[in-house]
């Protein structure tokens, strides 16, 4: 891995980043434990009491003004340290999520962006009394299921942010990510018990319309865009063989990278589901949740963010072609952000995986997290120090 404490005075503010990368250095047990407790501790989303407890407490530790609970949200945190220089300044948010995915734990990764966004925030303070403006932490809970940054957004813990940050793991390294837009999917179909074998003709069977909504759109991906996605589960199906099942439930994520297109694919699922009702006489109720959007990648942001990477001698490898979502993208529709990815594996590990979960606490992921926790660092120092690329950030961001 590059020397993260190595001194290139050919950079702008060149010796206030290396002080950062020493602050890491110096933490880098404590922002390690981190990693590592949470990984062997998944919870999911919204039950991330222990993970966002831990977080909470190192940041007061390290000299922040802890709101923890914040909001609405019983895991959420908002920590400031406000800069020894005086003046207004502008407000950097350093991000962390820490939600694991049910059965699989961290396959997402989660663990190192909690102890990164830690480390980052921690550094920051290190070197708080030569800095303007305020370091604003933001721990966001369930970005899995729920999009908790936009209840933290609706609750108004991002109001005031000149620009939010955070790092993502993954098996290539790249600036700009182009997540698709998704919404959590409930269906429930109801119908009527009888006698499976004794007079079937009776019920109503709320198993075959979910079996019929899944084929359904089993044939519909064959007329969807390359770059949209619907995907679901059962969770339930039925209480017994010889029962005619009377209640059935999924959970569906349907995605675009096109709004326009995604509301058209709302309204197309919710008319599969409800023709699914209306051939096995059942009843259906749809409920779409948890919206997150498309990414607006602000590319002050990612010039800033990219020249630190040239400087540990990380290449950008271009956008990823594997498209998720993420609720960061509603963040980048109320303040300047970006949500850049750093190997923590070899390339073609697949996210969402056993093989990327067990990667996420391997040497090469400590150090990619202690990597991260520098590169977002170092370039929330270019924002605090220089207000020019604070102003072209949101010039750029009001442009639309």
């Amino acid at each position: 891995m590059p020397d993260r404490t190595a001194t290139r005075p050919a950079e702008p503010f060149a010796e206030v980043k290396h002080r950062v990368a020493e602050a890491i250095g110096r933490n880098r047990d404590e922002i390690i434990d981190l990693s590592h407790r949470i990984h062997a501790n998944p919870e999911p989303a919204f039950e991330e009491r222990q993970a966002s407890a831990w977080i909470a407490e190192a940041l007061g530790a390290h000299g922040f003004a802890v709101e923890y609970p914040a909001g609405s949200l019983a895991t959420a945190i908002r920590a400031t340290r406000r800069g020894g220089r005086g003046g207004d300044g502008p407000r950097i948010g350093i991000l962390a999520e820490y939600d694991a995915l049910p059965g699989l734990g961290h396959g997402c990764g989660h663990n190192t962006m909690a102890a990164s966004g830690f480390g980052a925030a921690a550094a920051l303070a290190a070197i708080a009394d030569e800095l303007p403006g305020e370091i604003v932490f933001l721990g966001t809970p369930a970005e899995e299921r729920g999009s908790g940054k936009q209840i933290m957004i609706d609750d108004g813990l991002f109001a005031g942010l000149d620009a939010a940050l955070l790092y993502h793991p993954c098996d290539r390294s790249h600036v700009e990510s182009h997540p698709l837009a998704t919404e959590d999917v409930e269906v429930v179909f109801s119908g009527l018990q009888a006698h499976a074998s004794s007079d079937p003709w009776q019920g109503k069977n709320a198993l075959d319309a979910m079996i019929l909504l899944f084929s359904s759109v089993g044939l519909w991906r064959q007329q969807l865009r390359p770059t949209s996605r619907v995907h679901g589960i059962i969770r339930e199906g039925g209480t017994a063989a010889n029962i005619i099942p009377d209640r059935t439930s999924a959970w569906f994520m349907l995605r675009s990278d096109d709004r326009g297109y995604y509301e058209t694919m709302k309204r197309q699922f919710t008319t599969m589901a409800e023709a699914a009702a209306s051939a096995t006489g059942t009843t259906v109720e749809v409920r779409f949740s948890g919206g997150a959007t498309t990414m607006r990648n602000n590319r002050v942001l990612a010039e800033l963010f990219r020249a630190n990477m040239a400087a540990y001698g990380i290449e950008d490898m271009g956008d990823d072609p594997n498209q998720g979502s993420t609720d960061m993208a509603n963040v980048s529709w109320v303040c300047p952000a970006i949500h850049p990815d750093l190997a923590i594996c070899d390339e073609g590990t697949p996210g969402h995986s056993i093989a990327f979960r067990d990667a996420a606490a391997t040497p090469r992921a400590d150090e990619t997290t202690l990597l991260a926790a520098t590169l977002v660092a170092q370039t929330a120092v270019d924002l605090l120090l220089d207000p020019a690329f604070v102003e072209a950030a949101w010039t750029e961001f009001r442009a639309g």
